[in-house]
């Protein structure tokens, strides 16, 4: 198998067809992808490559795939840079056990009408397209291999908002994946529980801190921009049916 696909056991329950996934496509690995897709009779494709490898991005198009988004990355040191001050308007804190079901009804309603790269796709429900989002959030609360850390903001006792913290190496952080009710959006606590998350990498030892999202997706972007946080690459997203 080479080691840039693999099926997509997730995507194969979710939409009911043989899925797979390829991280890092380039111009070189492409024909071994195919041949791993038709050898294991996929029918849908998720495969990613630079922005900037322009030999993999022509060679996808000639090949029938079709560009669905463009995820942009930014990082942060964390280690030689002070983390920003803060005066949260609502107490974050670690998820308590007894508290996933909340975590999940917050990603429901916060992910409500977001558009990802399932829904830009006309072939897939777009229902169970934004299921993935929350099912994402929910394997989060009990997979250690999709989240070390679940942050919860707390306003009156009750859950506003959530983020997802992992650390891909001992040296690097990653801000997964957060949301925040409707209600309690404009407060500043999307701000306050990425400032906790950099601070939960770095009592873990961890350097740095990446983290994520659509290239469209403005307002977050603002966010970790005055939080310190700097463009590092962007990757595109393209699917293909088989």
């Amino acid at each position: 198998m080479p080691p840039s696909v693999e099926l997509s056991t997730l995507d194969e329950e979710r939409f009911g067809i043989r899925s797979a996934k390829a991280k890092k496509v380039t111009g070189e690995n492409l024909p071994e992808i195919l041949d791993f897709c038709r050898q294991h009779r996929v029918k849908f494709l998720i495969a990613r490559c630079l922005a900037n490898d322009f030999t993999a991005i022509h060679a996808m198009e000639q090949s029938g795939f079709l560009l669905m988004d463009t995820l942009v990355y930014m990082g942060r040191n964390i280690s030689k840079i002070p983390l920003p001050t803060d005066q949260p308007s609502a107490l974050i804190r670690k998820m308590a056990s007894g508290e996933e079901p909340a975590v999940v009804k917050i990603a429901r309603e916060s992910f409500k009408g977001y558009f990802g790269h399932y829904h830009a796709d006309p072939r897939l429900n777009p229902q169970t397209s934004t299921e993935a989002y929350i099912s994402w959030a929910e394997r989060s609360c009990y997979d250690p291999e999709v989240a070390n850390c679940v942050l919860v903001a707390e306003v009156e006792k009750q859950l506003v908002g959530f983020l997802t913290v992992r650390l891909i190496t001992p040296q690097q952080g990653e801000l997964v994946l957060g949301g925040v009710l409707p209600d309690a959006q404009g407060h500043g606590v999307y701000k306050s529980y990425i400032i906790k998350g950099m601070e939960w990498c770095k009592e873990q030892g961890a350097d740095e801190v990446i983290t994520s999202t659509q290239i469209i997706n403005i307002a977050v972007q603002k966010v970790w921009a005055r939080l310190g946080f700097e463009i590092r690459e962007a990757y595109y997203t393209f699917h293909k049916w088989f």
